[in-house]
Parts: structure tokens; C-alpha cells; sequence
């Protein structure tokens, strides 16, 4: 079973979501549009942060997910 894990920091205004093991982050890398990409030693995409992300008071954070399989 795979897993998703979505923090929301409302003081550093940044939502992180990671889809691999967290502890397994070797090397970050910016995309040049507030966006940081966390990879592990063999390069493999393991989460991201979104930088300046702010929920209104008010607001919900909803998610819905897709999976894909490739043959």
C-alpha cells in the first residue's frame, strides 16, 4: 500500500508532501518556481515543498489521488 504525507507549516507557509520514506532524502533541488524537489541518492523524485503556500482561515485543503500503471 502505498503513502502520502502532506504537512502544512502555517507559520513558514509552505505545504510539503512526500510519496517515498522522508528519512531516505539525500539531496534537494530548486525548480526556479517555489517549488523544492527532494530526491533520494539514486535521484528518485521523493516529495516536494511548496514555498509561500497560505490557506485562508476559512478554507479547506482537499486532496484526491489518481494511480497509474504503466506497462
Amino acid at each position: 500500500m502505498a503513502e502520502v504525507k502532506i504537512y502544512y507549516d502555517k507559520q513558514g507557509n509552505t505545504l510539503t508532501v512526500w510519496f517515498g520514506n522522508p528519512q531516505e532524502e539525500y539531496i534537494c533541488e530548486e525548480t526556479g518556481e517555489e517549488v523544492v524537489l527532494m530526491k533520494n541518492k539514486s535521484g528518485t523524485v521523493i516529495g516536494f515543498e511548496k514555498l509561500n503556500y497560505s490557506l485562508q482561515d476559512s478554507a479547506n485543503l482537499r486532496f484526491s489521488f489518481e494511480t497509474l500503471a504503466v506497462n
